[in-house]
């Protein structure tokens, strides 16, 4: 049985990039550029890599200077590099999935912003899986995961988030493919290594989803920025297929992933995997706090 071949492209630019460390006015001038390239390239959406604004701050946490400075880093969301990137999208028409360490009531979040084509703020999500054994532990871990409906040129597309370290946890983009995802999109600042691509992987095979991750050029990170298909599979019951649609070398660069939605949703109605064949009331252990040995950390928040 041949699948549908009925076409709705979708098209993810991944912003891959070395930043220019903490300053906030110069970021701004380098995101906006490959902005433009990803427009020019046909792209629906510009993904940036983890914390835009400051570049993500690939310095010793133990810094007490560091320490003290960080929270004076954020910006809120109708701050100026918010809403520059707000007026630019409307511009280029083009969505812009923008990262910033956002301020909030507490401790500053480690948040992206998806933001429409019409220059629309549609949902802001701060990363929950904080990575408390480094920095995080200086920012806020987020509250939940959103899913939001983005207008493109060719149609709606349901559109997940999650950040970095949230995507070793497979309970992240599970949750967003229950609430309706059908690409999520990933911000991302560290060494991407074959397990970590895999892993990548495996999220789009077992939730039948777009997956997309915009990662930091060497030297700050190792690039390798990446898509898959949430599509395994070209037949029902055929053979196997790469899941891969794009994977960028180390070097700075705009890598165009696109996505064939009408495929992926002819694919998810067709499929046993998602939420087809699962056994919620099997998975009660999943919501307990309790942690025992081997696992007990001291710095880990719940």
């Amino acid at each position: 049985m041949k699948r549908g071949n009925k076409r709705h492209l979708f098209r993810v630019a991944l912003l891959q990039m070395v930043s220019c460390g903490e300053d906030q006015d110069t970021n701004l001038v380098k995101g906006e550029e490959y902005c433009r390239r990803a427009k020019e390239m046909g792209a629906d959406i510009a993904l940036f890599p983890e914390m835009w604004n400051i570049g993500y701050p690939f310095r010793d946490p133990i810094e007490p200077d560091f320490r003290r400075e960080f929270p004076s880093k954020a910006i809120g969301k109708e701050d100026k590099f918010v809403k520059y990137f707000m007026s630019l999208a409307k511009e280029l028409d083009v969505a812009i999935a923008l990262t910033y360490l956002e301020k909030s009531s507490g401790l500053p979040r480690d948040s992206v912003s998806i933001i429409d084509r019409h220059g629309k703020n549609l949902m802001t999500y701060a990363k929950v899986h904080t990575c408390d054994f480094s920095f995080d532990a200086l920012c806020a871990p987020g509250d939940d995961f959103y899913v939001c409906s983005l207008d493109t040129a060719a149609g709606e597309v349901k559109i997940g988030a999650m950040i970095c370290y949230d995507r070793e946890f497979p309970e992240s983009a599970r949750i967003l493919m229950l609430k309706g995802a059908e690409i999520i999109l990933t911000p991302n600042a560290c060494e991407l290594e074959q397990n970590r691509l895999g892993q990548f992987r495996a999220r789009a095979y077992e939730n039948m989803v777009g997956m997309a991750m915009a990662n930091y050029a060497a030297p700050q990170a190792n690039g390798h920025s990446v898509a898959f298909s949430g599509i395994a599979f070209g037949e029902i019951d055929g053979p196997s297929l790469d899941t891969t649609i794009v994977e960028a070398g180390e070097e700075e660069g705009v890598y165009i992933a696109e996505f064939d939605l009408g495929a992926l949703r002819h694919y998810r109605e067709c499929e046993a995997w998602g939420n087809s064949y699962r056994k919620p009331k099997r998975y009660g252990l999943l919501t307990s706090e309790e942690v025992h040995y081997p696992f007990i950390r001291k710095d880990a928040r719940r």
